[in-house]
């Protein structure tokens, strides 16, 4: 049996296959604490492993409703009207309140119409097949890993899929011209990018899809409840209301379809897909999570209703106050001079390292140091991008920070880190030795 393992391991694209996978399962093979963890406990943003106490920077719960009171006092008085779970698809039945979110939805984000489903990835998986049909989908190469896999399945049932340069839209323009044929053209991207927490230029991508006969599929999933209008009410470079990327940069809804999800920003498991009226009346016998799968469980409907008022009531405050804790921890690896790729004060902050190898000692470093992040491993990034990634909310405290500040000071000691340099107007990324103590003192 061993013999058998090593030749197989040896042989040809199982080989390489094992050895491009080597170091993401290295960190899952010696039970690194940050990786799959069972997490025994939680008090605001600390959570317990065993018996360790960390600050949670990996929550994805950017307006921290997961702790509101009134979101969380919301559940009882649904969950006594509709039971736990009504079972029915919605082609069955759709239960009151899930007509009431799309509503909702579709006034706080201007659209024509929104359709609501359980989660993004079963959108990804069931609508871009539907969209594209025997026709082309022109790829991000660094779409997020759902809207890929959806895009395979398309491509298992007959649609061209084609890859162009991330946020380039002079490749995809280049792209589209040479594609020829009379299906359908779906350009699928990302709004706020989930690693870097960056946004493309829509206008540039909305512009190239009307020129070309196209549809702009772009999942925002991190934007949303986030970034949206700017103007008056904005208290935060933001903007107002968190009603997502294509509002913040004033783009029309023309041939465009807006995947978004309420399991981040409103800690709730609810997402949607802003769209014409037609083509959700199309999806309702076309998309299979809407004929088969259940609704979303009434909790999580009771929570998004309430998390929409909160947003009415309350959210530029809460905005604002990411928007300024974010800020802080921005502010402070530039005085580290540790790069990150977060151009938008976005509260994705991630901080690659400057030796990919060094991932799983980084991991335990903030490990011990109570500091709780999501690792970004090969091949999961590319090797130059191998880091951690720091997300803020609004539940993490001013003395949490604080913490976070110091433990990355003792990280630019410890490790070689990636350091901004400017060439050319455009920031590159130089890797410098880890710090001495006495220069973390000057630069901090």
């Amino acid at each position: 049996m061993k013999h058998r393992d090593a030749a197989e391991a040896n042989c040809g694209w199982l080989g390489r296959w094992i050895e491009t996978m080597d170091e993401l399962a290295r960190l899952k093979k010696q039970v690194h604490p940050m990786v799959d963890a069972v997490i025994e406990e939680q008090r605001g943003r600390q959570i317990r492993i065993g018996t360790r106490w960390l600050t949670d920077w990996a929550s994805c719960n950017y307006l921290g409703l997961d702790f509101d009171e009134d979101v969380q006092a919301s559940i009882g008085e649904l969950v006594g009207r509709w039971g736990t779970h009504p079972s029915w698809s919605r082609l069955i039945g759709t239960p009151r309140p899930y007509v009431d979110i799309e509503e909702q939805l579709t006034e706080l984000l201007g659209c024509e119409d929104v359709l609501c489903m359980p989660t993004i990835t079963h959108i990804h998986m069931s609508v871009l097949p539907v969209l594209a049909g025997d026709g082309t989908i022109f790829l991000d190469s660094r779409a997020h890993k759902t809207i890929y896999d959806g895009a395979m399945l398309a491509a298992g049932r007959g649609t061209h899929v084609v890859r162009f340069r991330h946020n380039d839209p002079q490749h995809l323009e280049q792209l589209l011209r040479q594609t020829k044929g009379t299906g359908p053209r779906v350009v699928a991207m990302d709004g706020i990018n989930s690693m870097t927490g960056n946004a493309p230029d829509l206008a540039a991508f909305s512009s190239l899809a009307n020129r070309y006969d196209g549809l702009l599929y772009v999942d925002d999933a991190h934007g949303f409840g986030i970034i949206g209008e700017r103007g008056a009410q904005a208290r935060c470079p933001y903007g107002a209301r968190g009603n997502s990327v294509f509002r913040h940069q004033g783009v029309s809804y023309d041939n465009a379809v807006l995947v978004g999800g309420l399991s981040k920003a409103y800690s709730s498991l609810l997402a949607f897909l802003a769209l014409p009226t037609r083509l959700k009346e199309a999806l309702k016998v076309l998309a299979p999570p809407y004929l088969y799968s259940g609704p979303a469980p009434v909790a999580s409907l009771a929570t998004v209703l309430a998390g929409l008022e909160v947003n009415r009531r309350r959210g530029e405050a809460i905005r604002a106050d990411v928007w300024r804790k974010t800020g802080r921890v921005l502010d402070a690896l530039r005085a580290l001079d540790i790069r990150t790729p977060n151009e938008s004060g976005f509260p994705i902050i991630e901080i690659p390292l400057g030796r990919h190898e060094d991932i799983d000692a980084a991991g335990h470093f903030l490990f011990e140091r109570g500091i709780y992040v999501t690792m970004a491993a090969f091949p999961l990034v590319p090797k130059d991008e191998v880091g951690v990634r720091v997300q803020v909310t609004a539940a993490n405290t001013d003395a949490e920070v604080d913490h976070l500040i110091d433990v990355l000071g003792e990280m630019r000691q410890r490790f070689p880190m990636q350091m901004p340099r400017q060439v050319f107007g455009s920031t590159a990324a130089a890797t410098v030795p880890a710090m001495s103590p006495q220069s973390a003192c000057k630069a901090g």
